[in-house]
């Protein structure tokens, strides 16, 4: 693209001072010769006034030539023709305008006022409503070197111009063009390119699904096994085996959730579930997710809080914003150091469900705002390996509350907590 724009820039850029250039080159030696002439003709009369050979045919009029004029140094017209002759006081205007007695060459352009379109002869715009560019070119006249005045030739180069602005719309038209031309191909190729990606990622997400769920079953018997040992083992005589046992019931739970969130995802992926939409009160879905994760906030002194209506009515998938509030406690409670606190809030606010989760723990860097929704993303892995977390909670509460059309943000400050805000369209 920047070399498409860059090639129409130098390619306008050359066309328009080649023309102009070479316009401008005859033109000068057009006037030069005519000053010679003149010149020549004024030795040979032995004359020093420009006024005596004004009965002489001096000038022969190029195809091109719009006016010649002859001005002496008391800047009278002493010789001097026109195409129309309407327009001799605008020509005139330019020449006392750049009169002097050096060669020069001007460009002036001349306004089309409806006086002008009357005028007769050959010197009109093609086009009764386009302004006429002018090129004049100046040579000073001298007899003996003395200077004696000056000739001024003017050529009608409004064609020139006219070029420039049909050749600039043909670029950019080809530019648009071939633009439109390589999104085509780009698209066409990308979706070539995508065809296999897209097929490797089927591929990665049905292996995902199927292996998750056929992790489900040994884990559940290595579950049930373990508890099976406990039962038949003496664990306050083996104080070895008892701690065994425990490290491996916890292993085996965090695998469980790890297989179970794994295979949450991959059906999300798919679109093979199926939310339900049904109008219940979350409040006591609140109050058992509470229930259930206040032996663990217990063990360091988190003190747990809700703060709801006695009915908070809402529609949605019970058993999704039931582990969509699960999570997020469980997140907070993982986050707050010994001796914190969580808060649940269920607000109604206008024609909006807030579910809030505040907690006083470690904080959120604000760069990282965005990223903790993102899969197996930890902002601090060592702590979170510490904690057992995985990365995976927070993209699922993500991904439930993406299916309900509502929106999560979190506001945070470093070292004195985080605020979890889940916004959902009350449909009441």
């Amino acid at each position: 693209m920047l070399f498409l724009f860059l090639f129409i820039i130098i390619v306008y850029t050359v066309i328009y001072f080649v023309i102009l250039n070479t316009q401008e080159r005859e033109l000068r030696n057009l006037v030069s010769q005519e000053a010679g002439y003149i010149e020549t003709l004024l030795g040979k009369n032995n004359q020093s006034d420009l006024r005596g050979i004004q009965n002489q045919e001096v000038i022969f009029a190029g195809v091109d030539q719009s006016f010649y004029y002859v001005i002496n140094s008391n800047r009278e017209v002493v010789m001097g023709s026109e195409a129309n002759p309407r327009l001799r006081p605008e020509l005139l205007s330019f020449v006392y305008k750049h009169m002097s007695n050096d060669q020069d060459v001007q460009n002036e352009v001349i306004r089309m006022d409806e006086k002008l379109r009357k005028g007769r002869g050959g010197f009109r715009a093609p086009d009764q409503n386009q302004d006429i560019h002018m090129m004049i070119a100046s040579h000073g006249v001298y007899y003996k070197g003395q200077y004696i005045g000056q000739i001024y030739i003017g050529k009608d180069v409004s064609f020139a111009y006219r070029l420039f602005h049909w050749v600039l719309v043909i670029l950019i038209v080809l530019g648009f063009v071939f633009v439109g031309v390589a999104v085509f191909i780009s698209l066409r190729m990308s979706k070539r390119a995508m065809v296999p990606i897209k097929s490797a990622f089927k591929r990665q997400r049905e292996f995902v699904g199927d292996a998750s769920h056929e992790l489900r079953t040994p884990l559940s018997v290595l579950l049930s096994s373990v508890d099976a040992m406990d039962m038949t083992i003496d664990t306050q005589k083996d104080e070895m085996a008892s701690k065994l046992l425990a490290n491996m019931r916890e292993e085996v739970k965090r695998m469980t959730n790890l297989v179970s969130d794994l295979l949450t995802l991959a059906r999300s992926d798919s679109n093979t579930i199926e939310l339900k939409k049904e109008e219940f009160d979350l409040r006591p879905l609140a109050e058992k997710a509470i229930e259930s994760l206040h032996p663990i906030a217990a063990s360091k002194q988190i003190q747990l809080g809700l703060n709801s209506t006695d009915i908070f009515t809402v529609i949605g998938d019970p058993q999704r914003l039931s582990q969509l509030i699960y999570i997020l406690l469980d997140n907070a409670i993982k986050y707050t150091p010994d001796g914190g606190e969580v808060k649940l809030n269920l607000l109604k606010e206008g024609r909006e469900v807030r579910i809030m989760v505040q907690d006083t723990g470690i904080g959120i860097k604000k760069e990282d705002y965005h990223k903790i929704f993102e899969r197996f993303y930890r902002t601090d892995k060592s702590r979170s390996r510490q904690i057992g977390g995985h990365g995976l909670g927070l993209s699922i509460a993500k991904w439930i509350v993406e299916t309900h059309k509502g929106t999560i943000q979190v506001t945070s400050v470093l070292g004195k907590g985080s605020t979890f805000i889940v916004k959902l369209p009350d449909y009441d």
